[in-house]
């Protein structure tokens, strides 16, 4: 198995199989169209896929081990046999269903919890050699949203990632991710005030993952513009957080990230 290789900024594809995810809730749990979305996310510049079962939407409720496994893995199984060559990420936060993904050949854990639900993955991640992302989140989906607080956040996030490597190094996870889990218990002013010092946790040592695709941040930002009309003001946000050091954007719309990234990568190529 190849080292992941995280030098060079790379588009991670959403593949949301749950029926309530608050951008594609429905779209793909059935397989066969989960596979033509994957198929476009590969022909678009996908190097990533990250493939989720329960929705993390504010205000969303959880749903069982069991019923996760069954949403995820037949749309996991089938994309490795139809790609083999792209990478996978099952985003969860339950040692039963990442244990299965990697299994079948995952390779990437992407923990919204950030280790803080079920530390055991990173044992999990260790014992089968994959990359770890760990997100900073406060409070769980159903009420994150809830007034959140914080004295400093740029400071609190990056002393959570620093106990969270720790923890996860001890544990021998060799290929570690970050994630300011925006909008994740964060207000605007906190979201905007992360993305504003994202190059600070590039100190850190480890690569940084942002995922603000289509977030009610950029709504709140362009008069409460739907969902589906965010994608311009998701680039500008992903374009920004390359500037600042970005290697791994998380996206619904593939696409559209792909050009960005190729016209940044083009502009950086003259420095």
């Amino acid at each position: 198995m190849n080292t992941l290789d995280f030098t060079t900024s790379q588009i991670m594809g959403i593949i949301n199989a749950t029926p309530d995810s608050f951008s594609d809730g429905g779209r793909y749990l059935d397989v066969a169209r989960a596979l033509d979305r994957i198929h476009l996310m590969k022909k678009y510049g996908a190097a990533i896929i990250d493939i989720g079962g329960e929705s993390t939407r504010p205000g969303s409720e959880p749903v069982s081990k069991q019923e996760e496994i069954e949403r995820v893995m037949p749309v996991l199984e089938s994309a490795i046999s139809a790609f083999p060559k792209l990478t996978y990420s099952i985003d969860t936060t339950k040692c039963e269903v990442a244990k299965i993904a990697l299994q079948s050949g995952a390779r990437i854990i992407n923990d919204v919890s950030g280790l803080q639900k079920e530390p055991k993955l990173a044992d999990l991640a260790a014992k089968h050699n994959a990359a770890l992302v760990i997100m900073h989140s406060k409070g769980d989906p159903k009420t994150m949203q809830n007034a959140p607080q914080y004295d400093d956040i740029v400071k609190e996030v990056y002393a959570f990632f620093e106990k969270q490597i720790a923890f996860a190094r001890s544990r021998g996870v060799a290929n570690i991710i970050i994630d300011p889990g925006i909008g994740f218990g964060k207000s605007l002013e906190h979201n905007l005030k992360l993305l504003a010092h994202l190059d600070k946790f590039n100190k850190i040592g480890v690569p940084v993952l942002v995922g603000a695709s289509r977030k009610s941040m950029i709504g709140s930002i362009l008069d409460a513009r739907p969902v589906e009309d965010r994608i311009t003001g998701t680039v500008a946000v992903h374009y920004d957080a390359l500037i600042k050091g970005a290697k791994i954007l998380r996206v619904h719309d593939v696409k559209e990230a792909s050009d960005s990234l190729r016209i940044f990568q083009a502009i950086q190529s003259q420095r």
